[in-house]
């Protein structure tokens, strides 16, 4: 019976360095693109759903009129999800710069309020790319201008772009930025592997018309999450090889860790609640094998207690874990500049263990808190 434990258990390690040997490829696929328009025509319409927002949304708003790209060919559309505090009144103060507020009022409760918000933008918007963002992020004056360069070269119909966190102010922060930069690797990776899977709506933009073609949110708005990865992946059904990831460093888009353990799981299983609509069978064989993988290092770690030779087993996985995940990140936190962060993989590795069991499992049963609702 050990024998036959120990081999699932070196077969779940295979797969799990495989699939890292995978992402690796698929990262260096990515190319820098290279600035070829210099006089872009595309009208953009910026969307973001926002609730409760009040402290940080005016540094958005800012960062967003600050962009170099036409002003005659922007557009933003603030949607305020029914707060409660002053978000709506700091949006409208910024009317006579272009700004434009809609205000959702729902009458019966729903599951997906940001689905909704962003919809109606859509529906509200002249535009002809789509980007989204959220109200607590900060961008660089050539944000936009990228996308759009990378939109009339390229002519993708959906771009991932990049986000990390900024600004830490703790251990637990800093040690979240390089967890968030393996996800977001993991997003990039596969699109350079021509299999888009993950994103972040924090920073996604998509053709207006091509939202409407496969049916906008439908199907997937039963969830309160999956405004980014479920679209993406709908889109990706019906046009494999128009999906691309922005590697570009004016294109990055910034936020915040989360301050506190219990804002950290809530958001984990929020993100995890997701997997539950994935369509791509390949996908969903991506998420359940990382997550026996950690379950058996999970297992093994504890039955060491009685056995030091489950001990030894994990040591293995646990090692070989470290060594090629570090090779996956090395060129992703170049990237992001935050190369400083990489020691402390061997700290956040035991933990990323724990959570991503926890996070498998209570992603997939009860609700969750969001944005001051209980969602399921």
């Amino acid at each position: 019976m050990i024998v036959i434990y120990s081999i699932i258990c070196l077969v779940l390690t295979g797969l799990y360095l495989s699939l890292l040997v995978y992402l690796i490829k698929g990262w260096a696929n990515l190319k820098r693109p290279k600035i070829t328009i210099t006089d872009p025509a595309t009208k953009v319409t910026i969307l973001i759903a926002a609730r409760n927002e009040e402290e940080r949304i005016h540094h958005t708003i800012a960062d967003i009129l600050a962009q170099d790209y036409p002003k005659q060919l922007t557009e933003i559309i603030i949607v305020d999800d029914h707060s409660t505090d002053s978000t709506s009144a700091i949006i409208s103060s910024y009317a006579d710069r272009g700004v434009k507020l809609i205000q959702l009022k729902e009458d019966k409760p729903l599951n997906s309020y940001k689905k909704k918000a962003i919809a109606r933008a859509i529906d509200f918007s002249s535009g002809e790319l789509m980007v989204a963002t959220d109200a607590d992020c900060r961008m660089g004056t050539s944000w936009l201008s990228s996308i759009v360069n990378y939109y009339e070269t390229e002519h993708p119909v959906i771009i991932s772009s990049p986000v990390t966190y900024f600004e830490e102010r703790s251990l637990f922060e800093r040690m979240q930025t390089l967890e968030f930069c393996y996800l977001i690797g993991i997003g990039a990776a596969f699109i350079g592997n021509k299999r888009a899977s993950t994103c972040n709506g924090a920073n996604l933009a998509y053709r207006k018309d091509i939202f409407y073609e496969v049916g906008g949110f439908t199907g997937i708005d039963d969830l309160a999450s999956g405004d980014d990865e479920l679209l993406l992946q709908k889109i990706a059904k019906r046009f494999p090889n128009r999906v691309g990831f922005l590697k570009s460093r004016d294109a990055i888009v910034y936020t915040h860790a989360k301050h506190t353990l219990r804002e950290f799981l809530q958001q984990r299983k929020r993100w995890a609640s997701k997997s539950t609509k994935y369509k791509d069978k390949r996908v969903v064989a991506f998420v359940v094998s990382i997550w026996l993988f950690n379950l058996s290092l999970l297992l093994n770690a504890c039955l060491g207690f009685y056995d030091i030779y489950f001990f030894k087993l994990f040591a293995v996985q646990f090692i070989l874990k470290h060594v090629f995940e570090n090779i996956f990140l090395y060129p992703i936190t170049v990237f992001f500049k935050r190369l400083s962060l990489l020691p402390l993989l061997i700290l956040i590795s035991p933990i990323h263990i724990l959570y991503f069991v926890f996070a498998g499992l209570m992603g997939n049963a009860g609700k969750y808190v969001w944005k001051g609702r209980e969602v399921r």
